[in-house]
């Protein structure tokens, strides 16, 4: 699976599980302009390339804010969602002019926040970047961060918003934006940024927005669930070598936390191709490439279908050859589950932030027996 789908599917589960733009929602544009450093990795060729680097970036996004009075929009405190594109205002002859379009969630901090001028946020953004400069031995040696010229963008940040008037709004936020193509090819260092940006928001509708009452809450079901998952992906292990595939399988057993969060822990199982052709002179045995870990689970409810996995594995057992590096990894991503229980989405596992790889998951989800019924 190319390395474009990932943030073609993320985009997707974005329409999927946000197709409610109508009379009750507010849409808005935005623009802005970030600057700020790029984080190194204590090496000296990274060193030399962020002295050259001076990044400066325009944003554009379109979005909306749903007032429908529903309890996921009332959880989450009313978030906005839409697309939006993004262009670094140079060019650098090392890394290009890094560009990205992507799908945007924004959630404000407080429920009382939504009726004041000046409102206080967290926003995480995903999608593709593209018309970046990747690493060639003999044209581009310097870039030790992407190895390709198409990545995923990532972005994730605080954000101040305040209400000029029924049309316009001024903001600021802060956070960091990431390239990396998840070790699809090496090598896969990621391009880090740290922006700081000024935006100006326009209302394209300027009533106020109001979403009225909170809803009504059905009663919380308190039930587990079996959580069954397939991981499919690539890995390339060193540079100017081919991707080989990595996967494995996910049992997790999930309890209802709240009207927001489901939490629970399994067991990952991971297998990793091509050791054979990458050591063809050494012997390759079951536990050099197949690791196992428990897992602690956490799942994000954004919808009623749409939902943020989030995931932290200690390795039971290692597997030698797969560049496993840590003790541990992480996992998030978004997936959705369909009103038959399969479930579909994309994960990025890594180890201390750096990249194993882009896990394409499809599972099923096995209800367990209601214990109770808990009213809010």
């Amino acid at each position: 699976m190319r390395l474009q789908t990932v943030p073609i599917i993320m985009c997707i589960f974005f329409v999927l599980g946000f197709n409610q733009v109508g009379a009750q929602s507010k849409r808005f544009i935005e623009v802005s302009y970030d600057q700020g450093p790029i984080i190194g990795n204590n090496k000296d060729w990274a060193d030399e390339l962020i002295n050259k680097i001076n990044y400066s970036a325009i944003d554009v996004r379109v979005g909306w804010r749903s007032s429908n009075a529903t309890y996921y929009n009332y959880i989450n405190r009313y978030p906005s969602y839409g697309l939006g594109v993004t262009s670094s205002v140079g060019y650098n002859p090392e890394i290009g002019r890094p560009m990205g379009v992507y799908g945007f969630g924004e959630f404000p901090f407080g429920k009382n926040n939504i009726y004041r001028k000046l409102n206080f946020g967290y926003f995480a953004q995903i999608g593709l970047g593209f018309n970046m400069n990747p690493f060639d031995t003999d044209t581009n040696p310097l870039n030790g961060f992407v190895g390709t010229a198409l990545n995923v963008h990532v972005h994730f940040g605080l954000k101040a918003n305040y209400e000029l008037s029924k049309s316009f709004g001024i903001f600021a936020s802060v956070g960091t934006k990431h390239y990396s193509n998840g070790s699809i090819k090496k090598p896969n260092a990621g391009i880090n940024f740290v922006p700081i940006a000024i935006g100006l928001r326009m209302n394209i509708d300027q009533e106020k927005f109001n979403p009225g009452a909170s809803p009504v809450f059905p009663p919380l079901e308190k039930v587990g669930v079996w959580n069954i998952a397939a991981y499919t992906g690539l890995k390339s292990y060193e540079i100017d070598e081919p991707a080989y595939f990595r996967g494995g399988l996910g049992v997790n057993y999930l309890w209802e936390i709240s009207y927001k969060y489901r939490g629970g822990i399994g067991i990952d199982w991971f297998y990793g191709a091509g050791a054979r052709d990458r050591y063809p002179g050494e012997s390759i045995n079951f536990s050099d490439v197949n690791s196992f870990a428990v897992v602690g689970s956490w799942e994000w409810k954004l919808t009623e279908n749409l939902y943020m996995p989030i995931a932290i594995g200690v390795y039971l057992s290692k597997a030698h050859y797969n560049q496993e590096t840590t003790g541990f990894y992480e996992r998030i991503g978004v997936r959705y589950r369909m009103n038959n229980n399969v479930f579909a989405g994309v994960q990025i596992k890594a180890h201390k932030a750096k990249a194993d790889f882009f896990e394409f998951t499809v599972g099923y989800t096995i209800p367990g027996k209601l214990r109770k019924m808990v009213n809010r």
